[in-house]
């Protein structure tokens, strides 16, 4: 997401944004809701009539408008966000008052004024981040290996490895290669790294990390490539690789909490669930990690923000979850709502 300006004080004002990539859209399902004001360049069907001649019929005018916004949907197979409202300022007058749809792009740029929660701010830091995330590629094969680094302003090479083979009776310096492999990748800040290559080498290399840095391994994916070094980085970033692990690495930490969670509930420890029973964790200044889906959330936001307000103000954690993974949807079955706690309530 890249956020162009913010101009927010006491909680309201107007952000100006230009959503990336896909996801960046979904993000957006839920931080723009019904009475906001969206302002945006948008396509409309406008009646011509010059009092001369009869009227041309519906013509498409690119039109810059507010609008005061009564529904939103993600349209995720058609690439879009659809908001719809009523025009309350528009370039052509006689527009103002009618009924109309912004198709929010990729790339396209919105204002969105509102009175801004918490959460919606945390939303938005957080696809700005995601931006930034780095996302290590090693590429390796007999003899070499290379790590990359995926920045939001490009490819980055960290660190060539080179070595014999070590095939046969002597395979020291094969294992050399790959604890220097393993060093660099330890050293690398990264949210997640893809490990590629030809043949079985990547394989072997894997199963080298996972016995000597089990962590690391965690944070590993493994892909076929043709090519190492930056041919082997481009095949990766052709296949879409680096934000399928950049996901996964994401739905990973829900998972961590949600399992957590769970654990807790099986042993009736300290933990809550349902609306009821986190309003009183959260009175009771005990919730360490508040949970949310993020459509009970949309839905119950004149019940769920002060809960985020107050377990913040008390120093717990807040994470909105999707209600699109598995996380988040065993969180639903739990009524949408739960937290980890610093101590048990009876």
């Amino acid at each position: 997401m890249n956020v162009r300006e913010r101009d927010i004080e006491d909680g309201y004002g107007s952000v100006t944004l230009v959503p990336e990539t896909l996801d960046d859209l979904w993000h957006l399902r839920y931080v723009v809701e019904e009475g906001d004001t969206v302002s945006a360049l948008t396509q409309r069907r406008v009646e011509r009539n010059d009092g001369m001649t009869r009227s041309t019929g519906g013509e498409r005018e690119t039109l810059s408008v507010d609008l005061e916004v009564g529904d939103v949907e993600f349209a995720r197979f058609a690439n879009r966000l659809r908001v719809s409202g009523v025009i309350r300022s528009c370039d052509r007058e006689t527009e103002i008052g009618n009924h109309h749809t912004v198709n929010v792009e990729t790339n396209d740029e919105i204002t969105v004024t509102k009175t801004w929660k918490s959460d919606q701010l945390e939303r938005l830091e957080e696809a700005e981040e995601a931006d930034e995330n780095e996302v290590a590629v090693a590429t390796v094969e007999e003899g070499e290996a290379h790590v990359h680094t995926v920045e939001a302003h490009g490819v980055e090479e960290r660190a060539t490895v080179t070595g014999t083979t070590g095939k046969g009776d002597d395979a020291a310096p094969r294992e050399e290669l790959f604890d220097e492999l393993t060093a660099v990748l330890e050293n690398v800040d990264a949210d997640a790294v893809v490990l590629a290559g030809p043949g079985f080498t990547k394989r072997d290399a894997y199963d080298h990390i996972q016995e000597n840095a089990p962590e690391l391994a965690e944070g590993i994916t493994v892909e076929d490539t043709a090519g190492v070094g930056g041919r082997g980085v481009h095949e990766v970033l052709k296949r879409g690789a680096v934000e399928r692990v950049a996901e996964e690495a994401r739905v990973s930490k829900e998972a961590r909490l949600v399992d957590e969670l769970m654990e807790r509930v099986g042993e009736e420890g300290a933990v809550a669930y349902g609306l009821e029973n986190v309003r009183d964790a959260v009175e009771y200044g005990a919730v360490d990690h508040l949970l949310v889906v993020d459509e009970f959330l949309r839905e119950h936001r004149g019940e769920i923000d002060p809960l985020i307000e107050g377990a913040e103000q008390k120093g717990g954690d807040v994470t909105v979850l999707s209600s699109e993974f598995e996380p988040g949807q065993r969180v639903n079955h739990l009524g949408g709502v739960a937290a980890l706690l610093r101590y048990r309530l009876d």
